[in-house]
């Protein structure tokens, strides 16, 4: 069952970028793709997206300010075009090169699969997907996703919260953060036959955030069921964080009471923190992240602060410095 659940801050169904162009937009991104560190190019999407390394001398990005909440000057949002996101990835298990994660997609095999809820929950248990997919009804979320490489797209998932996953294992008090890991099989995710990072892939959410309506567990886009290179057939999806929060093909969730280890914060912390909230007014250490660019259009636009969420999630970080949380 998909059930469409509008949100304030969704963008209009006219914003989502068209399917075709999605799945083209190597063409747009593939001049600074491939300048970008092999480090670098995991860091989006949880291996998901383009390296394009806007740099700070990038006029566009210099020049332009973007300010806390929307922008009205800002162009309008519109559907990325589902080409542009199941063609072109960072999955850095299936390979660091744009083109791996489709053409090796194949090697992930997602039946049978399943995934462990534990630690500080009082009935740990594990869940076939084939229970994920009965238990939970989905819900179709069109959200921004934005990189901290500094590019953008609007995307249609088909999901369920998040929160609705966890009270089923009943979290206790002392449950402060939710953490994530990814599969680890070399054989099926051969790109962890490097050491780029410390397998598996793991990812973390204060609690806060994990049951936030916004959060949801993805298992299907445009109207299908997830691609192999975009993480099937689980990953989180986090809208108002930079896209290396939401990690994919996820096997393993735990509850635990301090705040875990991920895997881009251990390999480059000055570079990609705990929260990774999308804040224009704070650049990465290479680049401004004042703009970004959508893909599908021409030019650079205006970042805004927690992707246009700050309506719904600020009140998460009241009192918090997010220049020293980032």
């Amino acid at each position: 069952m998909v059930i469409r659940t509008p949100n304030p801050s969704d963008p209009a169904p006219s914003e989502i970028t068209d399917r075709a162009l999605y799945l083209r937009r190597r063409e747009f991104l593939a001049g600074g793709a491939a300048a970008a560190g092999a480090l670098l190019l995991g860091a989006c999407g949880g291996r998901d997206g383009a390296a394009s390394n806007p740099g700070a001398s990038d006029p566009a990005a210099s020049d332009a300010a973007a300010g806390p909440g929307s922008d009205p000057a800002a162009p309008p949002d519109a559907v990325t075009p589902r080409e542009h996101a199941t063609s072109y990835n960072n999955f850095v298990e299936l390979g660091v090169d744009k083109s791996d994660p489709m053409e090796r997609a194949h090697l992930l095999r997602t039946r049978p699969w399943s995934v462990s809820v534990e630690g500080e929950v009082a009935k740990p248990g594990i869940l076939d997907i084939e229970d994920v997919l009965r238990l939970f009804p989905r819900e179709e979320r069109i959200y921004r996703l934005r990189c901290v490489e500094g590019w953008s797209m609007v995307i249609p998932w088909l999901g369920f919260p998040l929160a609705d996953l966890l009270r089923r294992f009943e979290p206790t008090s002392r449950a402060k953060f939710v953490a994530f890991e990814s599969l680890h099989d070399p054989e099926r995710l051969p790109g962890q036959r490097r050491p780029l990072l410390e397998w598996p892939y793991r990812e973390g959410l204060r609690i806060d955030e994990a049951m936030h309506p916004l959060t949801i567990l993805a298992t299907g886009m445009y109207g299908e069921e997830l691609p192999n290179q975009n993480g099937a057939p689980l990953r989180l999806v986090v809208p108002w964080k930079y896209g290396f929060k939401s990690i994919k093909s996820i096997v393993r969730i735990r509850l635990v009471e301090e705040q875990p280890p991920t895997s881009w914060s251990l390999a480059q912390p000055h570079e990609y923190g705990f929260y990774a909230n999308v804040n224009p007014d704070v650049d990465h250490p290479r680049w401004s992240q004042r703009t970004e660019r959508r893909i599908g259009e021409l030019g650079r636009r205006p970042t805004l602060f927690l992707n246009g969420y700050a309506d719904q999630v600020a009140s998460l970080y009241a009192g918090m410095d997010l220049r020293v949380h980032f």
